[in-house]
């Protein structure tokens, strides 16, 4: 397993808004709370990768800025999960490595640490569309 990563805590206490969707703020900019996507993007940006304001099933289809990926993810590498097979509308997570993800979710409010296995087990997450690598 890869050693995680270690999150600056700005990130930690970033409320979750659906309003703001990828493309509507700067990159970075976490004031007035994020959804799953401008989350994640923030904290790439934070170590240095430069994202595209993409929603999920834009993300999922992408290969300008990222690569599908099989088998186990690396830190900074998203993860896609839904109730369905469905990139559209998925949630995204950030692999930290050592098999945990950081993500934001409306149904916390805030942002949590889980490991992979524990989207199976909200519905909402069950279907573990897949992993996409930022090419930096």
């Amino acid at each position: 397993m890869t050693a995680p990563i270690e999150i600056p805590r700005q990130f930690l206490d970033v409320p979750y808004n659906g309003v703001v969707i990828p493309g509507s703020r700067p990159v970075g900019d976490l004031s007035a709370g994020a959804n799953c996507q401008v989350f994640a993007y923030a904290i790439l940006s934070h170590f240095g990768i430069d994202f595209p304001p993409l929603r999920s099933s834009e993300l999922w289809t992408d290969t300008t800025a990222s690569v599908q990926v099989d088998g186990e993810p690396r830190p900074l590498d998203l993860l896609l999960v839904n109730r369905t097979s469905d990139p559209f509308g998925a949630h995204v997570g950030l692999c930290l490595g050592d098999g945990s993800v950081i993500h934001l979710a409306k149904h916390i409010g805030k942002p949590a640490v889980w490991p992979l296995d524990q989207f199976a087990a909200w519905p909402a997450y069950g279907v573990r569309i897949g992993i996409k690598r930022p090419l930096r």
